[in-house]
Formats: structure tokens, sequence, C-alpha cells
């Protein structure tokens, strides 16, 4: 399995916002993200539909092409917890933009930009940038499946001393 290894993507989930209220009034959000066999999970943030959850989840990558997906549920104590939607992220454009020779750009240097359409989730445009010799890429993700609500997440890379990226 570690031949296969590209490097490990670190999720940054900041914040859920206009969520849908799944109890009387709001809702006790968490976070899933899964890709291929891997699935880790947020913490839960109780009565907030607009929550600040600021947690890094951490996947690895063996094929590019394979999106990650992320479900925001509403926790439930008696009962099965709620789907309050979902998305799903292309990370192929962040993967090709690792690849990219960025020596002697300054901090802040957009290197690609992504629009929204029918083919993604995104909410708003999303811009590959470069950070302090670091390439990361802001997301706002549409949720599906349901009435309302957005996930604002940033994407990073851990390069694998060995691994084939």
């Amino acid at each position: 399995m570690m031949n296969d290894l590209m490097g490990l993507l670190r999720i940054h989930i900041k914040r859920g916002v206009n969520l849908a209220v799944r109890d009387v009034n709001t809702s006790d959000p968490y976070c899933v993200v899964r890709m291929g066999k891997q699935k880790l999970k947020t913490r839960v943030i109780k009565k907030d539909v607009n929550p600040e959850w600021d947690e890094e989840l951490t996947l690895s990558v063996q094929d590019p092409s394979v999106p990650f997906t992320l479900t925001v549920y509403d926790h439930d104590t008696f009962t099965k917890d709620d789907p309050m939607g979902d998305a799903e992220c292309d990370i192929h454009p962040f993967i090709e933009a690792l690849k990219m020779d960025t020596q002697g750009l300054p901090s802040g240097t957009i290197i690609t930009r992504i629009q929204p359409g029918r083919q993604n989730c995104l909410a708003e445009e999303s811009r590959i940038t470069l950070v302090d010799g670091k390439i990361v890429q802001d997301i706002v993700l549409r949720l599906r499946h349901v009435e309302c609500g957005e996930v604002e997440l940033q994407l990073q890379w851990i390069n694998i001393p060995g691994s084939v990226m």
C-alpha cells in the first residue's frame, strides 16, 4: 500500500454556514470525510447551524482521480443521526498545481482558479494559492440533497519521503 502513496491531504474544515435545521430550531452538526476506504469525522458542535469546527483531518492519497466526499450529519442521542447534505470535491486540480514549478513566485500568488459549475459542488470560485512556499486551496462547498448549507475548508499537501510525488 505504501508504494502507491502520493502523500497526505490535510483538509482543514473551518466552518459550516447556514446549515439545515434538523432538530426543533437548530442542529448538532458534524462532518464525515470519506476517500476510498478512509473515513474521518469532526467533533459535534451542539445547537449551531453556523458551527466553527476549525479541525484538520488527514487522508492518504493514492489515486488523484478519486474525489473525497464530505457529509454533514445532525447528531441525535436516541435515534439515527440525520443527514444534512453532502458534497464531493475533486482533488485533481490541486494535485496538478502541486506539480508546477513555483520557485521564485511570491507568497500570495494565485496558481489557478476553479469556477463553480454543474460538475462540481463549489459555491464560489476556488483559488489554489502559494502561501509561504506551500500550495493551499480554499474551497466553499455547497451541500447537495438538502435545502441549504455550505462548508468552508482548505486543502494542504504533506509530502512523505519516498512517496511517488
